[in-house]
């Protein structure tokens, strides 16, 4: 990575996501989406070197494939949605998947620094957390989004579908001779038309099988067969008696 100031490499960022975004939405682009993977290259390559901005400019096409079938499944999702225009301009979770699978190619590339910059940045303006680390499958559609989280080492299949506040992360952490956090996987798997409502927490290395429903508001620590239907437990209202439960 080429040493630049922080204001330099977040603008030459921001010219590299407006570039992208008109490769990958050529319909909506701002300037002729023709010459987008060029500026691409080249806002790229003022922070890296040719080798980096050749292999990702290469992979554009697969990132242009993968949020069509976002945009598809958000749109078949939710009955709010008229078109999949509407979608492409309204819907934050578009811009963090968006910034989420250009990250995970740059983190691919080895190109420090860059991927966890893109994320963060989508974070602070969509609420939406993803780790460059994680691996997202196809027709990946999140609903409001706000608060949702998926850690770094987290598998998520195809067709899955998160709401908002939902959260991929870990149970807890093992530690080397140093003291030092060991980075191992940690993060759930979320395996194909997988469904998670909203405020749900899934935490450790665990597997929610196929085809399953997670309701919201649930804790679950453990992992799930195939086509697992998980509810909240029914309410205890000692637990809220003389601060129980707080």
């Amino acid at each position: 990575m080429k040493m630049k100031s922080r204001k330099s490499t977040a603008k030459a960022l921001a010219e590299m996501m407006d570039a992208l975004s008109d490769a990958v939405f050529p319909e909506y682009a701002d300037q002729d989406p023709g010459l987008a993977p060029g500026r691409v290259h080249r806002a790229l390559q003022s922070l890296s070197d040719a080798s980096v901005a050749d292999a990702f400019v290469a992979a554009i096409p697969e990132i242009k494939r993968l949020l069509q079938t976002d945009v598809a499944a958000i749109e078949a999702n939710d009955p709010a949605a008229s078109d999949q225009k509407e979608v492409v301009f309204c819907y934050p979770s578009i811009k963090a998947i968006l910034y989420y699978r250009a990250a995970h190619i740059l983190l691919g590339l080895k190109v420090p620094v860059l991927p966890r910059m893109l994320t963060e940045y989508a974070h602070s303006i969509t609420g939406i957390d993803i780790h460059p680390g994680a691996t997202i499958g196809e027709y990946f559609a999140i609903d409001h989004g706000t608060g949702t989280v998926i850690g770094e080492t987290a598998i998520i299949g195809n067709h899955v579908t998160l709401y908002q506040g939902v959260t991929l992360g870990a149970k807890n952490f093992s530690y080397d001779e140093n003291g030092r956090p060991r980075d191992i996987p940690r993060h759930p798997i979320v395996e194909d038309y997988v469904t998670v409502y909203s405020n749900a927490s899934l935490l450790g290395r665990i597997t929610i099988g196929t085809g399953s429903i997670i309701g919201g508001n649930v804790w679950l620590t453990h992992s799930v067969p195939p086509h697992s239907r998980i509810l909240q437990s029914h309410y205890r209202e000692s637990f809220f008696k003389d601060g129980e439960g707080i």
